[in-house]
């Protein structure tokens, strides 16, 4: 049986430039179900050291494979994960309630979901940028 393979038109290249990106980047934008619904969630990659000098506590890093987390508080009975949750309400400015560790529970890796994402008047990607953008300036702060 003889497979005969099609070259890969720059439109294709592009489509999978955008998937690939999408899959390995620390910020991806879930959009909400329902054809009226206009906005959606945020998923952060995150990568959490806890027990940190209160000091350093906060947004340590952000790159494109993941967001470093830096919490004072000991991974022991949820501490850690609360801290998390309010370091990065803290640093969007948004709710602790709008914050949920949606995997790694007991792990220093973690995908947390930021809920309540409108884009009624921006799209998807910018919505990751100014996110992206948020993030990186509390790195300096």
């Amino acid at each position: 049986m003889r497979r005969t393979f099609t070259a890969i038109s720059n439109a294709d290249e592009t489509v999978f430039s955008l998937i690939r990106n999408m899959l390995t980047s620390s910020i991806r934008f879930i959009a909400a179900k329902g054809a009226k619904s206009s906005g959606g969630s945020i998923q952060l990659l995150c990568h959490v050291k806890p027990g940190v000098n209160a000091t350093r506590e906060g947004i340590a890093a952000v790159t494109e494979e993941r967001i470093d987390v830096f919490v004072a508080a000991q991974a022991r009975e949820g501490e850690a994960n609360k801290a998390v949750r309010e370091v990065i309400a803290r640093a969007l400015s948004i709710p602790k309630s709008d914050v949920d560790i949606s995997k790694g529970m007991k792990s220093r890796e973690k995908t947390i979901t930021v809920n309540n994402i409108n884009t009624k008047n921006t799209t998807a990607e910018e919505e990751i940028e100014r996110i992206k953008t948020t993030l990186q300036k509390s790195v300096n702060s």
